[in-house]
This record gives structure tokens, C-alpha cells and sequence, in this order.
């Protein structure tokens, strides 16, 4: 059994959650499996290099820091850590759709799409 991942409520300059984003990610794995928590990484691609992606997870995986906020988890892995930290994920509702969205101080450019961006 691996150990424990480090757990954070991102204060000290990892990622934060918004209150906003607490919120949606303990409603969406409210009906899951129990341990469920929401995953952000960061990938190779879209418009401007690098993209965000997030999806559901069983739980952390031995390299993730989690964080935390009034009982929401949000995974990220290792490699994904050093072009997140400092960020703010937050979420969104709009009239044409409703998201996570990524304040990232590192992105020096970003794409229209929300998911994209440049270091």
C-alpha cells in the first residue's frame, strides 16, 4: 500500500479552491463512490501548448498533492504542480455554460477557449 498523498488547503502556494468550486466538486461526487475526488492536469496540446484537464478520480494516486476546502478534494498530480502553483480553481455559471476555470499566474497567454494556455 502506498502512503498517504500530502494533503493541503493550498495557503501555502500550491492551488487554491475557490468557495464556488468547493461547492460544485462536493456536489458532483456527492453521488460517487466513496474517496471520489476531482482531478486537474495539465497536458501537452491545444491552442496554445498546454491544456487543463479535469475529470473524476477514485481517489489520489501516491505522486498527487490534495486539496482541500470544506470537504472537496482536488487532485494534482506531481508533474502538473510546477505550471499550477500559485493558481486559483474556481467555477463559473454563465448563460451560455457553466465550468471550472483556472486563475493561473504562470500562463502568459491563454486561448479563447478557457482550457488553454502558454508558459
Amino acid at each position: 500500500m502506498s502512503p498517504p498523498s500530502p494533503s493541503t488547503d493550498g495557503t501555502d502556494g500550491t492551488v487554491r479552491l475557490s468557495e464556488r468550486a468547493a461547492r460544485r466538486i462536493g456536489r458532483i461526487c456527492s453521488g460517487q463512490p466513496e474517496g471520489t475526488l476531482l482531478r486537474l492536469e495539465v497536458i501537452g496540446g491545444g491552442c496554445s501548448g498546454f491544456s487543463y484537464r479535469f475529470g473524476l478520480a477514485p481517489g489520489p494516486n501516491g505522486d498527487d498533492i490534495v486539496i482541500e476546502r470544506d470537504g472537496a478534494r482536488l487532485a494534482v498530480d506531481e508533474a502538473s504542480l510546477p505550471f499550477l502553483a500559485g493558481s486559483e480553481v474556481d467555477f463559473t455559471e454563465e448563460l451560455i455554460g457553466s465550468s471550472f476555470q483556472v486563475r493561473n499566474p504562470n500562463a502568459k497567454s491563454g486561448c479563447g477557449c478557457g482550457t488553454s494556455f502558454s508558459i
